[in-house]
């Protein structure tokens, strides 16, 4: 593909406008494919498509062509994070006012139902009652939670009493532009995982779950936790290490 292009890349990198601007056109589909994560959160999707192009050129120009990865799967930290800077520097994330009216029309009818029924009202229930459609209110109810990402994904060590992230716990200490295609590469390793392993990582770093406290949901013990935990985080090094 024209993206994987080494001397088309270089060229852009050396300062060609022509190369440059072919490439963030072959990659448009990407831009848009993130820009569309904040659809409906205040901010005009042209001006979102605008600071994530700055974060694509950004990515080209900070591109290492020895790396064996794809300029898309480099792109896409640079291209969020641009995005995501322009929504903190302008303030916290906007929802449109429709959207908060459902939100808040939505938890009054769960807290109503609930109240009547002494259970918790379901989905389609809603969509009945409301005549929305399901994604509209998932979306409304999404409305309030905060924009979250791996890299965010917090707990506490037990050894040094310090709050790291998932990403700062495997780190394999190499240069910053490969952690940074780490964290894409962080998404698909725990994807991979079988799915026993995937919930005690889930919990561990994502629920912030103790070691034992995973183990009385899981039903196993307290030692096997830990003994598969580590198994997983040391494959995942292994495998950002060598990049198999």
């Amino acid at each position: 593909m024209y993206e994987n292009d080494v001397k088309i890349i270089e060229k852009a990198q050396n300062g060609s406008k022509d190369d440059m601007t072919k490439l963030v056109e072959d990659n448009n589909g990407l831009v848009w494919s993130i820009v569309r994560r904040f659809n409906g959160r205040g901010y005009d999707i042209e001006d979102l498509y605008q600071i994530g192009c700055i974060g694509l050129i950004k990515a080209i120009q900070r591109f290492d062509t020895n790396f064996e990865v794809r300029l898309s799967t480099y792109a896409v930290p640079y291209i969020l994070g641009e995005i995501k800077r322009f929504i903190r520097d302008d303030g916290p994330i906007k929802v449109s006012r429709s959207i908060k009216e459902l939100n808040i029309k939505i938890l009054e009818l769960q807290k109503e139902y609930f109240n009547k029924n002494g259970r918790e009202i379901k989905l389609e229930e809603i969509s009945k009652i409301l005549k929305i459609s399901k994604e509209e209110i998932t979306m409304a109810l999404d409305s309030s939670n905060p924009v979250d990402s791996i890299e965010d994904a917090k707990y506490r060590d037990n050894k040094t009493d310090k709050t790291i992230s998932i990403l700062e716990q495997i780190s394999t200490g190499r240069d910053e532009q490969t952690e940074i295609t780490n964290r894409i590469v962080l998404k698909n390793l725990i994807n991979e995982l079988k799915e026993q392993e995937k919930e005690i990582i889930l919990l561990r770093y994502y629920k912030q779950k103790t070691q034992m406290q995973v183990s009385k949901i899981l039903g196993i013990t307290q030692v096997q936790v830990s003994r598969i935990e580590r198994k997983v985080l040391d494959n995942m090094r292994r495998k950002l290490e060598t990049g198999s």
